[in-house]
């Protein structure tokens, strides 16, 4: 795992490596996000509470995921 977060941050000789794993966090975090923020919809949070917890407006995370309500 260090050696993973070692290519993360530039150690890697191999450029395009770590632009791909950089894409593929990209990646897996949105999907984390898209899965965590459904989950907490379906459990009643508001769309403030969850835009809190991201760190983000609510407007901005209503824009986003608007369509999970539907």
């Amino acid at each position: 795992m260090d050696e993973t977060i070692a290519q993360l941050h530039g150690q890697s000789p191999d450029i395009g490596e770590g632009l791909r794993a950089a894409v593929a966090l990209r990646h897996l975090a949105d999907s984390l996000e898209a899965r965590e923020v459904a989950r907490a919809r379906a459990s009643g949070w508001s769309w403030q509470l969850i835009a809190t917890h991201l760190d983000v407006t609510k407007q901005a995370v209503h824009k986003k995921y608007a369509h999970i309500d539907r």
